[in-house]
């Protein structure tokens, strides 16, 4: 197969700063979209991929999985969009097509496993995918996304994965007018939480362990803030929440959150991955029927009426943007929690 040369930037190792790279992209297939990238948004992830924070990442890694451009060429068969158009690429390059998940639009739970963004295998030209910390991307139509024209382009950026891992359970769990919705931390995924769930109806509470927080999630639309540690505010919101979005991306303690629920109540982890520590106690769902459960990103069909409601909205992220050169300084800086809440590249510095 016919493969172009692009500029990138990536990393060579996991002890390794990002840099300047060339990569290959495939020559524009009859129903693929290429897309010259605008912004990316910096996911936690594209973190964790790039020091191999989970194992597995195969390098040269190229993060990125938060793309927003414009259409510069559409394959002959291609319907979905055309040149000029805004377009976005989430975490989701390719899926099976054909198993149970795959019909029901959950691509992202496809059971033959589906292909990331950035180091997922990539089926077309062999090795493996590379992200969106580079010039442009070509993708199946299928898994392009259009982007609302009255939003800020920069600010979209982030609905692609931390909108749409929030926007999910929400949908889900049906939240809609007078669902009592709780949020536990204020980062990249809790901000967006708020702000949707809050825009679907619901009356949105934040957890926060110190209450340095209160004054930003009231901004974002917050109804009330509850401080974690203060046993007597936790007392008070026992068996209140219908749903809980559990956004802490480290191992941490969810019994307290679980009290919290209301009977049938879910309480949905979004940002951890891994085993939960302490053991999880089972006394308060069984005599509530509560549950614990987990959800990741979305699949397109959900992520293109995600980015519609918030074109109808105008619900965008809180972003700071920054130069593709300052990406490494950016990473020391999320570890900090040193954001409001989230790093977008313009993409036009990997020109310099």
């Amino acid at each position: 197969m016919n493969t172009s040369n692009v500029k990138a930037f990536g990393t060579t190792a996991a002890d390794a700063d990002l840099g300047h790279m060339t990569i290959a992209r495939r020559e524009v297939l009859a129903k693929d979209i290429e897309i010259e990238i605008l912004y990316c948004g910096v996911c936690h992830s594209d973190l964790h991929t790039a020091r191999n924070d989970w194992g597995g990442t195969q390098y040269p890694a190229v993060p990125g999985h938060e793309i927003v451009g414009r259409v510069s060429r559409v394959g002959s068969e291609v319907t979905k969009l055309k040149v000029g158009d805004l377009a976005g690429v989430g975490c989701l390059v390719d899926s099976c097509h054909t198993c149970e998940s795959c019909k029901q639009d959950l691509e992202q739970y496809c059971l033959n496993g589906f292909t990331g963004t950035y180091n997922g295998k990539d089926k077309h030209i062999g090795g493996h995918t590379f992200g969106g910390y580079s010039e442009k991307v070509v993708v199946d139509e299928h898994f392009a996304l259009k982007i609302p024209s009255n939003l800020d382009l920069a600010a979209v950026a982030p609905l692609l994965c931390a909108g749409i891992t929030t926007w999910s359970p929400l949908r889900h769990w049906n939240v809609g007018k007078g669902t009592k919705v709780a949020v536990v931390g204020l980062g990249g995924l809790g901000h967006m939480a708020i702000k949707l769930a809050k825009s679907l109806g619901a009356e949105v509470t934040l957890f926060s362990r110190t209450p340095d927080k209160e004054k930003d999630a009231l901004e974002l639309g917050a109804d009330a803030v509850v401080i974690s540690t203060d046993a007597n505010q936790m007392k008070s919101v026992g068996g209140k929440f219908d749903l809980i979005i559990d956004t802490v991306p480290t191992i941490h303690d969810v019994n307290p959150y679980v009290t919290t629920l209301n009977i049938n109540g879910t309480l949905v982890l979004v940002g951890y991955l891994g085993p939960l520590d302490p053991f999880l106690n089972s006394v308060p769902m069984i005599m509530g029927r509560k549950s614990v459960a987990g959800s990741v990103i979305g699949g397109i069909a959900e992520t293109q009426e995600m980015l519609d409601f918030c074109g109808k909205h105008n619900i965008v992220s809180e972003i700071e943007i920054i130069k593709m050169q300052d990406i490494n300084e950016a990473y020391e800086r999320m570890l900090k929690s040193d954001v409001r809440y989230r790093f977008v590249i313009d993409m036009n510095s990997l020109k310099a």
